[in-house]
């Protein structure tokens, strides 16, 4: 395989749900899973198409109680093609199977640069020899409302007929996700079907509850040859297009379907269907659909490629992919949110959590206008989320752990143990930190871009509304002289409750209290920076009294954090769980990531124990620099040193399972600046996850997007250490021997295409010379402006500081 090639090779049904996620196509509008167009859903294929936004909500009963919940719908499927001989007796052979052939040959082939989905296949027919198929497919991103599928049949010895079916689907329903069957899952109504003309079918339908219009069109057209008969099918739910085409060694059978697809929620049209009838009536041929899907792909990766060599290289690029299938420029013009899962399968229901967090950040530096995009997602349901802090006798806005349609509070009641079989109650709501998660995204977004008209009105909006729920979440204390957040959840999940105790969350959660902390000294420092008139306006807009702002000041220096044993403890009262035997479960089990659902089928439960899912006090390194980290402790009233910090966390590795894909990029961040050697190991497993499916079945369900981003991120920022603050670019490189070089452009502040580069212990900061300012970089210990159309040399000596030789050439010469 190439460095910008996939392949699969053989028919493996257990890996098939697992390689049509890694296939999946998509272009931020739609997606396409990568399963093989001859088969309907079933145990080993899994073919499914989302659009960005569409979801629907279902009434289910489960243990004896009614739930709701909102789904990303599975729509009807457009990529059903599939062929069988005619023989010369008048009868038909069975239709392909690849799982009922004895295949010659079978290779599947994901092409990154060009975004196409290849299979090719041979197999011996007992009466027809040898056949051999290719299948080219592709979902646009010149437009995005178009997908097309290319086959084509070859036979070496025989001539006769081969009958080809060109179907539309409406009959789907949500099944991607085991653990969901006992949930309502049938989100399609009004199922109706037609033709057009004398090559095209079409389909539409609406979502139960959120009436949402869908309409496909699909046209089914033969190259090279007329074909000897052709009839189109409508039925109640399927729209079928027959056709039977001659073919013999030298005249291969070829057979393009090109689809359209449209949404009520579209802008700029009447009628969805005949939007899509029109959409696909005027498409190009499939070779020409390909130059220009092609070309669009060319563009994105010029703003976004990464250049690591080797096997993370190849890894890091497929991330990329996915990372820019889920979220293209076209995702600027909808109104999403970031599914956890990408548009690649149903896991999390494509809700939109905290994902953003570990996405945003390498956004805002190639692709801002999506960045601000999702912002506006966020921004568009604030009052949504006024109403649920409202609702909670709070002030300000608490956005939800589960966020969808709009806004409101998705996150399941109950979820089921696959150990156990036993359904649970769900506490993850109380994941309030998803608020400076918010936050946190639009402050990095304003910083990286510069775009202070952005801050100064809905970011702002959203910030001050959320530091205003912190400042009315904490209540004071006065034996300990400090503010405490009671009843919450943090990042780990593991940890709901007390052992033993009647009500749900954990008190003075300690990542939960500094980020909010954070979020109440950024809101002030933008209060302040606000011209009188601007600060007015958006005080009367938010009906905020400057009265209030006194208290954040105080709850921002006062909020508690725990300490236990000399380290930062992840919230009240940790450090008196007892210890698990980690050694004894490794032991019992060849996979223990998910140890809370391993202790409750065996009875007991995992908030006893001091045993984390995923990174929670670490997850601190992650968001912050070592200095901004020391300096919002100190603002706190304690002094972490390098040492505690370390002592911090060598305490958690030792405690954590990593049941999250976050987990393994969070660690690597955090030991390159604390544990070099073992960075490499959390960087590898962060890596891998979805490629080899190191959770077990769960990729299958859809890609980890935050993860892969993460990955991402690692090397432009976590590597680089790259801060985009203070209107420049600062810089503390931490050398990693397995990651020592790498190569990426970013966009900054107007400049497209700033060149960064660690090669041979050298550091080059390349600045474009189409833009019209320098740029000001900063280092640890000194400050260099780049002027256009130069390139700063930065040498990096033995004890990865950076040293006194700093050059800088025109960029021509680099």
């Amino acid at each position: 395989m190439s460095e910008w090639t996939w392949e699969y090779e053989g028919y493996d049904p257990a890996a098939e749900q697992l390689r049509e996620s890694l296939c999946t196509l998509g272009n931020g509008y739609f997606a396409t899973r990568g399963a093989v167009p001859e088969c309907r859903a079933g145990l080993t294929h899994y073919p499914a198409t989302y659009a960005a936004g569409v979801y629907n909500r279902l009434e289910s009963t489960v243990a004896g109680r009614r739930v709701v919940n909102e789904d990303m719908v599975n729509l009807p499927n457009w990529l059903l093609l599939r062929f069988r001989l005619r023989l010369p007796d008048g009868s038909t052979g069975p239709w392909f199977s690849p799982g009922a052939r004895r295949l010659l040959g079978y290779r599947h082939t994901l092409d990154l640069r060009r975004a196409t989905l290849t299979r090719t296949l041979r197999y011996r027919d007992e009466a027809a020899g040898v056949l051999s198929v290719d299948q080219s497919r592709l979902v646009s991103m010149a437009d995005p409302h178009l997908a097309a599928l290319r086959t084509v049949c070859t036979t070496q010895e025989w001539s006769g007929d081969i009958e080809i079916e060109s179907a539309l689907d409406g009959d789907v329903i949500n099944s991607n996700v085991h653990r969901y069957r006992s949930l309502n899952r049938n989100h399609l109504i009004q199922v109706r079907t037609g033709v057009s003309g004398a090559d095209t079918t079409w389909l539409r339908c609406r979502t139960s509850t959120s009436d949402i219009g869908i309409s496909m069109a699909a046209r089914t057209v033969v190259t090279g040859q007329p074909p000897t008969s052709s009839e189109l099918r409508p039925s109640r739910r399927r729209a079928v297009h027959r056709l039977v085409i001659p073919i013999a060694p030298g005249r291969p059978a070829v057979v393009e379907k090109t689809v359209a697809l449209h949404t009520s929620r579209d802008p700029a049209i009447s009628d969805p269907l005949a939007a899509a009838l029109e959409r696909v009536s005027a498409a190009e041929d499939f070779p020409e659909l390909v130059d220009s899907h092609a070309a669009a792909w060319a563009r994105l990766w010029r703003s976004a490629d990464i250049q690591v060599p080797g096997e993370a290289g190849r890894i890091l690029r497929l991330h990329l992919f996915h990372v820019l299938q889920t979220l293209s420029p076209h995702t600027a013009e909808l109104d999403v949110g970031v599914p956890a899962r990408g548009l690649h399968g149903e896991a999390y229901r494509g809700h939109v959590f905290w994902d953003e967090l570990f996405v945003l950040p390498f956004l805002n530096l190639h692709f801002p206008e999506v960045s601000r995009a999702l912002l506006d997602y966020r921004h568009r349901r604030l009052t949504r989320a006024r109403r649920a802090a409202a609702a909670a006798g709070r002030a300000g806005a608490m956005y939800p752990w589960q966020s969808g349609s709009d806004g409101r509070e998705e996150t399941q009641q109950l979820h089921l143990n696959p150990r156990s079989g036993r359904w649970l109650p769900d506490n993850s709501r109380l994941q309030h930190h998803v608020g400076s998660a918010v936050a946190y995204n639009v402050w990095q977004y304003c910083e990286a871009t510069g775009d202070t008209e952005y801050l100064h009105t809905k970011g702002a909006e959203m910030l001050l509304q959320i530091a205003r729920f912190w400042a009315d979440t904490a209540q004071f204390a006065p034996d300990l002289g400090r503010y405490r957040i009671r009843g919450v959840v943090g990042p780990d999940e593991y940890h709901d409750a007390y052992p033993d105790a009647t009500r749900p969350g954990i008190d003075d959660n300690a990542y939960t209290n500094i980020t909010a902390a954070w979020v109440l000294s950024r809101a002030l420092d933008l209060v302040r920076r606000l011209p009188a008139w601007r600060r007015q306006e958006l005080f009367e807009r938010i009906e905020l009294d400057g009265g209030e702002l006194p208290k954040w000041d105080d709850v921002s220096r006062r909020l508690l954090v725990p300490f236990h044993r000399g380290v930062i403890s992840q919230f009240t009262g940790y450090g008196d769980l007892a210890e698990l035997d980690w050694d004894a479960y490794r032991a019992r089990y060849d996979n223990i990531r998910r140890l809370d659902r391993i202790l409750e089928a065996e009875g007991d439960t995992v908030n006893r124990y001091q045993a984390s899912k995923q990174a929670d006090v670490l997850m601190l390194g992650y968001l912050f620099s070592p200095a901004e980290l020391r300096d919002l402790f100190r603002r706190l009233g304690h002094d972490v040193d390098e040492e505690a910090w370390s002592r911090t966390v060598d305490y958690y590795l030792k405690r954590t399972s990593h049941g999250s894909t976050l987990s393994g990029v969070v660690h690597a961040w955090v030991l390159a600046r604390v544990r070099r050697a073992e960075a490499w190991t959390y960087c590898q497993e962060a890596l891998k996850q979805d490629v080899t499916d190191l959770q077990g079945g769960t990729t299958g369900e859809g890609i980890h997007l935050a993860a892969m981003a993460g990955t991402l991120d690692l090397v432009q920022r976590g590597l680089t250490g790259l801060e985009t603050r203070e209107d420049a670019l600062r810089l503390d490189p931490v050398p990693l021997p397995a990651l020592s070089e790498y190569g990426f452009s970013l966009r900054y502040r107007g400049h497209w295409g700033v060149g960064v580069r660690l090669r041979s212990g050298q550091l080059r900061i390349g600045v474009p010379d189409s833009g019209e300012s320098p740029i000001r970089v900063v280092l640890t210990d000194r400050a260099v402006t780049v002027a256009p159309g130069e390139t700063c040399t930065l040498l990096l000596p033995e004890d990865d500081r950076l040293g006194a030789a700093v050059t800088t050439q025109p960029r021509g010469r680099q």
